[in-house]
């Protein structure tokens, strides 16, 4: 957890067992790594069209469904064109 805690008030990227994107600001976590993100933003690509952004504010996330958490290098973010991109959705996590 200590990691997690010099990321809070920085924008990072989620990834949740069931494979969904989530972006935003970490405002929060606790010790079995609950987090709260603010200004959050679900990222659904698709293989066909372009990235589909759902726009969900704050956000809490449960520990145990979060596969992976990373910082968000923000000019690198601003750059992407999600419209023009295209990708295979992640599958759900398999334990």
């Amino acid at each position: 957890m200590s990691q997690l805690q010099s990321y809070v008030d920085q924008k990072v990227s989620v990834i949740m067992n069931d494979g969904r994107l989530v972006v935003g600001t970490l405002r929060g976590l606790d010790q079995t790594t609950n987090i709260i993100m603010q200004g959050c933003q679900e990222r659904i690509f698709s293989e066909d069209e372009g990235v589909e952004v759902v726009e969900l504010g704050l956000y809490m996330i449960r520990g145990d469904n979060i596969a992976v958490i990373g910082l968000v290098d923000e000019d690198a973010d601003n750059a992407l064109d999600l419209e023009s991109l295209r990708g295979i959705p992640l599958p759900p996590l398999k334990h």
